[in-house]
């Protein structure tokens, strides 16, 4: 099976991401889930995945191979279901708060000791940084925040760059931001060899291409300047370690008590995505994160092959690529349409501004 080589080659015995760092405003729209439908969700922290339910689906299957990463998604349940929203902005980080650790043992108290055990080894940096920021990837942006953007530029500066501007207001603004000593902590820090060793998982980038701090450097020009910055919550965690008054769509006030009253719809699986397209039939929409990257060329049609069977005519596939250029296979194409201009207006207004590109393709025959 495909997920299998990058199960052997990557760890999943740990927390990767305590957030999910794909906006899911955007992956809404490219599913376009009709309510009813059956979506599949890569789980990964589990926020698009509950924000997903704000679609009104008949279920949405959470899939993934680190145990990890699903407890995450089950605590983040459990948050909706015992918390109210502003405690919930607290434990995730979101908010600054005294009483992390008293939610987390109101929310463990009740679950199977190993889970007790497991969120308990946890406690201390949930305390310090929030649920939503325990994970190997957020500890990578917290000694960019710490230790090299001072380097750089100043509190001052920072918060002057999340304040509301006017377009020409932002060009400028970036012009004095992106300055020499800018630029080179950019390469040395978001190179491939850095962000596999303290972000990403190494044999993420085992088919790499490209120059990553040359994208890194165009994405957060075009987050910066094309979007405003005042509104992402995404920017404002990695500058500042916490969310601004923009917040991911599954945490806005709006949508929690509609995500809460539809968590029953949530089904959680922890197996390689093709064992779900085995089992499961008509899938109207796949959010699959990107999971292509991690895979060979010849895993990639595999695993691709197996979701199109999966896939109800007029279902969609979703994913992004961020070093790896991932399309529908040769052997796929035939039977897919790919939304290119629908997925480029969306890439361009998607605030988690990695990616090269976002992918849209439905199934049609």
């Amino acid at each position: 099976m495909a997920e299998a080589g990058i199960a052997q080659r990557a760890r999943f015995d740990r927390i990767r991401y305590a957030q999910v760092w794909e906006d899911a405003a955007v992956l809404i729209e490219a599913l376009a889930a009709a309510p009813g439908s059956t979506l599949v969700s890569i789980a990964s922290a589990g926020d698009n995945t509950l924000a997903l339910l704000t679609t009104d689906p008949a279920r949405v299957i959470a899939v993934d191979l680190s145990e990890a990463q699903l407890r995450c998604l089950r605590l983040r349940i459990e948050a909706y279901r015992r918390l109210q929203h502003d405690e919930l902005l607290e434990l995730m980080g979101s908010r600054a708060s005294v009483r992390r650790l008293e939610l987390l043992s109101r929310l463990t108290a009740d679950l199977d000791e190993d889970t007790r055990v497991f969120w308990s080894e946890q406690a201390r940096a949930i305390e310090q940084y929030g649920l939503g920021g325990i994970g190997k990837f957020e500890r990578y942006f917290r000694i960019f925040r710490r230790f090299i953007l001072p380097l750089v530029h100043g509190r001052s500066t920072v918060e002057r760059l999340l304040k509301p501007k006017t377009p020409p207001q932002r060009a400028a603004e970036y012009a004095a931001w992106n300055n020499h000593r800018w630029r080179w902590l950019l390469r040395m820090f978001f190179s491939r060899a850095a962000m596999g060793r303290l972000g990403r998982d190494p044999a993420f980038f085992a088919f790499a291409e490209g120059d990553l701090p040359e994208q890194v450097a165009s994405r957060t020009r075009a987050a910066l300047v094309d979007l405003d910055p005042a509104l992402n919550p995404y920017l404002a965690w990695i500058l500042t370690g916490r969310h601004a008054e923009a917040l991911p769509l599954a945490l806005r006030p709006e949508y929690f008590a509609l995500i809460r009253s539809r968590l029953d719809r949530i089904e959680i699986v922890r197996r390689p995505l093709e064992q779900v397209a085995a089992t499961t039939t008509q899938v109207d929409g796949w959010n699959l994160s990107d999971i292509f990257e991690y895979m060979s060329p010849a895993e990639h049609e595999q695993a691709y092959a197996r979701l199109l069977e999966a896939t109800r005519i007029g279902g969609r596939l979703v994913y992004w690529n961020m070093m790896v250029p991932r399309t529908a296979p040769p052997a796929c194409a035939a039977r897919v349409r790919s939304h290119t201009e629908e997925a480029l207006a969306l890439h361009r207004r998607d605030r988690a501004f990695f990616y090269r590109a976002l992918m849209i393709e439905e199934r049609i025959a």
